[in-house]
């Protein structure tokens, strides 16, 4: 649904009603700009748990543990 930030002001605590009991997402616009979006929250951050959580495992390290991966030219303490 789009609506406008006048629209939305007027009706803000019932559309907060829809996206919460329905799903539905709504995006307010401002002179047709889209300016926010007002969606149910993930899984995740319903739970309370920050959202970079959901990164976690899914980084993979192209290095040995003991091996870095910038060279020693970049720290100004080495220089």
């Amino acid at each position: 649904m789009d609506i406008s930030v006048t629209e939305f002001r007027a009706q803000c605590l019932e559309l907060i009603r829809q996206v919460e009991s329905g799903g539905e997402v709504v995006e307010i616009t401002r002179h047709g700009k889209l300016v926010a979006r007002l969606m149910p929250p993930t899984t995740r951050s319903a739970q309370g748990l920050p959202p970079w959580t959901t990164l976690r495992g899914s980084g993979v390290l192209h290095a040995e543990p003991e091996e870095s991966l910038l060279e020693a030219q970049a720290f100004d303490a080495l220089r």
